[in-house]
């Protein structure tokens, strides 16, 4: 069975990571399906960002990334994929992604959407919080893999204080 975990990943953030890991274990293929939202002013553009996922997920052999624009359903169709990963965070996620589902539902019957609680030390994270807490000159570290934390600080840290980056101290994902 093929699942998509569709999102704008600006940036790929561990919690993200986390429920690509644990979708991987319950579906055949995933695909991260990087989302072109044209109503976001995005931090990185969308090849930087399929750049930072694929960087991220090496060891995951039956994930791969793509991109799209438009509807996650018709995407999903494209690609041959019975249902769509969405993350859940907080109660307010829920009311929100409950009526994107209902509403998929509606454009195509055959999808399902499977939903997964975020782990708890991921609650709380969102890529707006990252880039927030980054375009402040605060570390990212314990948010964002190594890789990724090094490129938000080349473009947001360098602006505030560019005589000094921070050290990078994050250590990799624990594995689900």
């Amino acid at each position: 069975m093929i699942a998509i975990y569709p999102g704008s990943f600006d940036p790929i953030t561990l919690g993200h990571l986390d429920v690509i890991s644990r979708g991987s274990k319950l579906f055949e293929r995933v695909i991260v399906a990087v989302l072109q939202n044209p109503s976001k002013s995005p931090l990185f553009t969308m090849q930087e960002r399929i750049d930072l996922i694929r960087q991220s997920i090496t060891h995951l052999s039956n994930v791969e990334v793509d991109c799209f624009d438009g509807l996650t359903v018709n995407y999903a169709q494209l690609r041959g994929a019975s249902v769509i990963i969405r993350g859940l965070r907080v109660l307010s996620d829920f009311e929100k992604e409950l009526q994107m589902a209902h509403t998929n539902k509606t454009l195509f019957e055959e999808i399902e959407t499977v939903f997964l609680a975020t782990s708890t030390e991921y609650g709380f994270l969102s890529s707006s919080v990252v880039k927030e807490i980054a375009r402040f000159g605060g570390s990212v570290d314990h948010l964002v893999p190594k890789h990724v934390a090094i490129d938000i600080y080349k473009k947001c840290y360098t602006k505030i204080h560019p005589e000094q980056t921070p050290i990078v101290k994050n250590p990799t994902p624990k594995s689900s």
